[in-house]
């Protein structure tokens, strides 16, 4: 029995995020990539045996969150001071997911994006884990490309 090509699914630990077409930090983990289509209900007079179920906007019902280890660079806290202090500086953010060659295989578009939330490390004097801070950044639309 032939099985035909195989198409085996992408693995998702090998990935990239890019602010602004800058790779800034190596991110351990991204999550929030979700877009949904509202459903608009229509009743139609007469039709009592279903409702009509029309494709209304699109929703991004989360935000992006994103967790790395700290390092000595500032620049994802100094974007979020910045929105702190009334200074909103909108980017583009690119999530790229790679295949095992290490070779872009897919990548989503976020537009209009500024963080609007930072979380600093969990510390704990008993366990020796890498200290990680997350930053979740509000967007206007994601685009799969």
């Amino acid at each position: 029995m032939a099985t035909g090509d195989r198409h085996d699914p992408v693995l998702a630990f090998c990935f990239a995020v890019e602010i602004s077409g800058m790779l800034v930090a190596g991110f351990s983990e991204v999550s929030g990539l979700q877009a949904e289509i509202e459903v608009q209900e229509y009743r139609e007079g007469g039709v009592n045996g279903y409702v009509h179920k029309r494709a209304g906007p699109v929703k991004y019902a989360s935000n992006l969150t994103l967790k790395k280890g700290i390092t000595d660079s500032t620049e994802l806290w100094s974007w979020y001071r910045d929105v702190m202090n009334g200074r909103i500086q909108r980017k583009p953010v690119d999530v790229v997911l790679m295949n095992s060659a290490g070779e872009e295989w897919r990548r989503w578009k976020l537009q209009n994006a500024y963080p609007v939330k930072w979380t600093g490390p969990d510390m704990k004097a008993a366990a020796s884990e890498v200290a990680v801070e997350t930053l979740e950044l509000a967007h206007e639309g994601l685009l799969p490309q």
